[in-house]
Parts: C-alpha cells; sequence; structure tokens
C-alpha cells in the first residue's frame, strides 16, 4: 500500500500563493491534486505521468498553477493568484497506472492523501 504524504496548504488573502507538496512512499507512476469544497464534486486540478514528467493542468487554473516534479515519488503544486473559488481541501492522488486520458477523473486513482485545507479569504 502506498502511503501519500502532503503539506501545504493554509490561509491566504486572494491574489496570494500557496505551495502544495505530495510525496509518496513507493512505486507510482500518475500522481495528481484534486479538490473539493463543501457539497461539490471533487474536481482534478494538475496532473503528471511521471516517466515521462508531462504534465496537465485543468482550464480552471492554467495559466495560475503549476505542477512540478520533484523526484520520481513527490510533486509540488504551486498556486498563485488565488481566489476565493480556489478554497477547499486539496487532495493528492496517485496511481500504479497510467489513467491516459482519465488522468482528471478520482476513481482511477488508487492511492490518496488526507487532504489538506486551503483557504482564500480577505
Amino acid at each position: 500500500q502506498v502511503q501519500l504524504v502532503e503539506s501545504g496548504g493554509g490561509s491566504v488573502q486572494p491574489g496570494g500563493s500557496l505551495r502544495l507538496g505530495c510525496a509518496a512512499s513507493g512505486y507510482i507512476v500518475q500522481m495528481a491534486w484534486f479538490r473539493q469544497s463543501p457539497g461539490e464534486k471533487r474536481e482534478g486540478v494538475a496532473s503528471t505521468y511521471i516517466p515521462q514528467g508531462r504534465t496537465y493542468t485543468a482550464s480552471s487554473v492554467q495559466g495560475r498553477f503549476t505542477l512540478s516534479q520533484i523526484n520520481s515519488t513527490a510533486v509540488h503544486l504551486q498556486m498563485s493568484s488565488l481566489t476565493p473559488q480556489d478554497s477547499g481541501t486539496y487532495y493528492c492522488a496517485a496511481s500504479a497506472t497510467r489513467p491516459g486520458v482519465w488522468r482528471f477523473t478520482a476513481s482511477v486513482y488508487e492511492f490518496w492523501g488526507q487532504g489538506t485545507q486551503v483557504t482564500v479569504s480577505s
């Protein structure tokens, strides 16, 4: 069983920045960040295919969020120009198989972190 350890998160004013980190304890090929607000569906925001270093960003955060691969088991998500709509619980997810076009579908990921809270408020 692969464990995911998340770091970062917290509170920031609109327009501010935060960085989230995620480290896996074992073999994985895909890592992603999802977010969820109360009453909302879990939304994929960024994903990377580890062997090729390819990253994908959802249109809702494109130009503001950057996913970086630190090594074969760790990533950072740099979030900038944050708005209150970016608030929520952010979850790191990982898979030992390549989800391909389903990279932003939560059900294809078998490993999940416990979540870290991001609050954007003035």
